[in-house]
């Protein structure tokens, strides 16, 4: 099973590329609502050169007293669990404040990126770069849930065309994420039918990456019903939501 495949999470895992120069480095504050701590359990499915994989993952979401813990998990019926992410942090006036970043893939070393507050820097899990801490900076686990607390307190700004970009840390460096929305959708899940809105992150014009397609869904406290990641070779990866367990 090729690793790549499960890079998911949250989103979590995206491929490196190149650093972001200091003028990609977007550090907006917006008002944040964050979504209420659960458990959400996927169906998993990949495409690993042309052979379809299948699985199952959860991603348990909890925050409280100004903290919050991120962990995803994804198994699959051969090799048991083949991915943890863990991002855990603080909030702040941006909202999610991440302070370490935690990735283990199979066939690969565990790696931990970390968020140094004090010096204002971010140092990498992956050699001995570090880049500017501005305020805003995400992982690539709590991105998504970034979005979904800027979605949940000002909803009524995402509509489709409108544009939202994060700087996104991972295990070896970081680059400016820009999510477009899409428009409104249409999700079958494990609750039925649910409306989610549609964004889409693609690769800089100037670089190869991966494609990102997340499913927020509005009636489900904005949590994420459907993620869709594609790799540059056409490998792809997604999940969908079976159910949520409200802790």
């Amino acid at each position: 099973m090729h690793s790549k495949l499960f890079t998911f999470a949250v989103l979590a895992g995206i491929a490196a590329g190149a650093g972001a120069a200091p003028d990609d480095h977007p550090s907006v504050k917006r008002a944040t609502n964050l979504p209420p701590s659960a458990e959400l359990v996927y169906s998993v499915k990949a495409n690993s050169h042309g052979i379809p994989l299948a699985g199952n993952g959860t991603i348990t979401w909890q925050q409280g007293g100004g903290k919050y813990t991120l962990v995803t998990e994804a198994r699959s019926g051969i090799f048991g669990k083949v991915l943890e992410y863990r991002s855990e942090g603080g909030v702040d006036a941006y909202g999610l404040a991440p302070e370490t970043y935690y990735e283990k893939r199979i066939r690969k070393g565990a790696g931990t990126t970390t968020f140094k507050r004090d010096a204002k820097v971010i140092a990498f899990a992956d050699g001995d770069k570090t880049v500017p801490l501005k305020g805003g900076e995400q992982d690539r686990s709590s991105a998504p849930w970034q979005l979904a607390a800027i979605a949940r307190a000002t909803p009524e700004k995402f509509t489709p065309g409108s544009e939202w970009s994060l700087y996104v840390a991972g295990r070896r460096n970081a680059e400016a994420w820009t999510f477009k929305v899409v428009g409104i959708e249409p999700v079958q899940t494990g609750h039925g039918e649910v409306k989610a809105v549609h964004f889409s992150k693609s690769p800089p014009k100037s670089k190869q990456g991966q494609q990102v397609d997340l499913w927020l869904a509005p009636s489900l406290d904005w949590y994420p019903v459907r993620l869709v990641f594609t790799e540059e070779d056409g490998d792809s990866f997604e999940q969908l939501l079976d159910k949520v367990n409200k802790k």
